[in-house]
């Protein structure tokens, strides 16, 4: 089971979702990921440190490139687009 809930290209990540679900990934191709609402969470890439979300953030996600997110204290909302 997915740790978010997807609408067309709103994913939406809910403060209560279970930290062990947020794991290391990478994603089939290019995105660009725009914070639409939520506190407190992080997003890292791999041998980088976390980086706090905060609404409007915009920022590319390459192809295979490994990521994760860690979880904040309200649900994070963000909108995707594929490149």
């Amino acid at each position: 089971m997915k740790p978010y809930s997807d609408q067309n290209n709103i994913r939406e990540f809910s403060s209560n979702v279970d930290e062990l679900d947020l794991v290391w990934h990478q994603d089939k191709e290019d995105r660009l990921v725009e914070v639409l609402e939520g506190e407190g969470w992080k997003f890292q890439r791999d041998n980088d440190i976390p980086v706090e979300l905060k609404r409007g953030d915009v920022f590319e996600v390459k192809k295979e490139e490994w990521h994760r997110i860690f979880k904040g204290s309200t649900d994070l909302v963000i909108e995707i687009k594929v490149l």
